[in-house]
């Protein structure tokens, strides 16, 4: 029985970006995702500014830094609980999400 070798991530990642088709798939990956992120935080921004408030406003309502609105507006993701509390402190009143399932739209209270 052949023992395998450990490879770290990082290393077995590199490895991988040598082959240009799968480099060039995992650009187009980091670019849409890139695009989503950028889409994400200019939502929340906008949240905010629809309620007429600057970062360091909403920072004052939720107890927090500047920064960490700013850091808030700009991460990939965050719990449900943390959304709803941006949302209120923004003005929302009984904030939700809306999804669409099979064309049917449902609506999630936060």
């Amino acid at each position: 029985m052949t023992e395998k070798q450990f490879v770290r991530g990082n290393e077995k990642l590199a490895r991988s970006l040598k082959d240009p088709e799968l480099a060039q798939r995992v650009q187009v990956i980091r670019e849409e995702m890139s695009a989503v992120d950028a889409a994400y935080g200019a939502s929340l921004a906008a949240v905010r500014k629809a309620g007429e408030l600057t970062q360091n406003q909403m920072a004052e309502k939720l107890g927090v830094t500047q920064g960490a609105i700013s850091q808030l507006e700009h991460q990939p993701d965050m719990l449900l609980s943390t959304l709803r509390n941006y949302l209120i402190a923004a003005g929302a009143s009984s904030p939700r999400l809306l999804v669409n399932v099979n064309g049917a739209e449902v609506a999630v209270a936060l």
